[in-house]
């Protein structure tokens, strides 16, 4: 006999976990599925794990040069498996949190594999054997898996992919070729780099981070090269051999030739596909467009009352995206007024949000919101840019940490921002204040009101404002 309830989230990831608690705060029963822990990739083998090793591996690196601060040692080392046990005991200690609010909250978090069935049924295959339970509505929050190019030789002991890195207990990282410059890619070049490995990242596109802004990318890939990581970008890995170790046959897209590079564990990092292994029963269907589950403008699918989010269905994969996209669901289910804004994609596929901070967490770090002086180009918006070079910022001397801008887009003739690329240390932080700013159509003159306590990194955003304000005619 069938379980009932009002809700029933698939998937236990950032977009499902709160989807589930905003449910259970308008009263809702509520179950969540998944087959894995509490917390789904993001907690457990993506952002909090990966951030710590970030972490970690920067102070590490940050050591190698304390004597530029008058600060000596005579031998620094690390040890790899503490710094996983750090990166464990960090995502413990998240995943916990989650746990205790589901308690407080009285979801059913229930571990198995879920298949939807025909009448919004969702059978469940976990451990104590098969259940079934009956929602009003069904929110999938399945995710996404690592993708595997077909490359010969790609299923060679030693090529990993990022959840089998993370998982890692001893040291074999002398030399890497890390098979894409997205996100991922240049997440992990940027910790065993600081952990003294040989890296060389092979990247299809023309230049790193894809979609990303091209003078942000540029930057970042000059900043990585001055720390000795080789890149090669418009070039593929054509053959993975054994041959005392590992060896990447990579060619150049545009010039045709080929070399040979040598690795001890060559990193798969070439994005992300949706999850829907199991989803469906042979009882339902579900429209796909592009690998993709489809949804209206209200996250619905082809189906009555069954909502997908997160990178199930967005092409924007960011756990902060799925955790909107899943309050918006609920305060639909439950009839509430909505507090967050969203954007159909003129296709329909699937929506997005208006202003969604992208964040690399790289050294310095990168975050961007809003749109870039190309897009407004394109758009025939005419803009105002104030650009601040961080080699004169008082907090980044102190630090040692020049290197960097920022960079903000005004419309030029009501003044108000709609852009915001950052490349600098605590960007990630910051950009939070220019997504406030754009979200409220806050003009130039409003945001330079707010004084920023000297020395800060923050003080290059009211430069950069400074710096618009003087530019007498608009470009575009």
């Amino acid at each position: 006999m069938a379980r009932n309830y009002q809700l029933v989230v698939i998937g236990a990831g950032p977009g499902g976990y709160t989807a589930a608690l905003k449910a259970a705060g308008f009263g809702m029963r509520v179950a969540v599925v998944d087959e894995d822990k509490l917390g789904g990739v993001c907690i457990n083998r993506g952002c909090i794990p990966t951030k710590a090793l970030l972490h970690a591996s920067n102070i590490f690196s940050m050591m190698q040069h304390c004597d530029d601060f008058g600060v000596s040692t005579d031998f620094i080392s690390f040890d790899f498996g503490k710094m996983q046990e750090y990166k464990r005991r960090s995502v413990v200690q998240y995943r916990k949190g989650v746990e205790r609010l589901f308690a407080e909250n009285h979801i059913d978090f229930i571990k198995g594999t879920a298949t939807i069935r025909r009448n919004k049924t969702v059978e469940v295959d976990g451990e104590e054997g098969r259940e079934y339970l009956h929602a009003d509505y069904i929110i999938i929050a399945t995710g996404a898996k690592p993708m595997l190019p077909e490359i010969p030789g790609i299923h060679l002991p030693g090529v990993i992919n990022s959840d089998r890195l993370l998982a890692a207990q001893s040291w074999n990282f002398d030399r890497i070729v890390i098979i894409g410059g997205g996100v991922i890619g240049v997440e992990f070049a940027t910790i065993f780099q600081a952990l003294c490995s040989n890296v060389v990242i092979v990247e299809k596109g023309s230049h790193l981070l894809g979609p990303m802004d091209t003078e942000v990318a540029l930057a970042l890939e000059e900043q990585l090269r001055d720390k000795g990581i080789a890149i090669h970008c418009s070039s593929v890995v054509e053959t993975i051999t054994e041959e005392d170790g590992l060896v990447c046959q990579v060619k150049n897209l545009e010039t045709g030739e080929t070399g040979k590079i040598r690795a001890s564990q060559v990193v798969v990092a070439v994005g992300r596909t949706p999850n829907m292994e199991r989803l469906l029963g042979e009882d339902i269907s579900l429209e796909i467009r592009d690998g993709r589950l489809a949804v209206d403008g209200d996250f619905m699918t082809s189906e009555k009352d069954i909502y997908a989010i997160g990178d199930v269905v967005s092409r924007t994969q960011l756990a902060h995206v799925a955790m909107a996209q899943g309050t918006y669901v609920v305060e639909k289910i439950a009839g509430k007024r909505h507090t967050i804004r969203l954007e159909a994609v003129p296709n329909g596929m699937y929506v997005s949000l208006p202003i969604v901070p992208s964040c690399i967490y790289t050294v310095p770090e990168i975050a961007t919101v809003g749109i870039t002086e190309l897009t407004a180009n394109n758009l025939g918006l005419k803009v105002r840019c104030g650009v601040y070079d961080m080699n004169d910022n008082g907090k980044s001397i102190i630090t040692g940490k020049e290197k960097g801008f920022i960079r903000l887009i005004f419309e030029a003739y009501s003044n108000s921002i709609v852009g915001a690329q950052m490349v600098c240390p605590r960007a990630t932080d910051m950009i939070g204040e220019m997504a406030t700013a754009i979200a409220n159509g806050l003009t130039a003159e409003q945001l330079s009101r707010a004084m920023r306590a000297h020395p800060t990194y923050s003080e290059g955003i009211a430069d950069a404002i400074e710096d618009a304000m003087r530019e007498k005619e608009p470009k575009g």
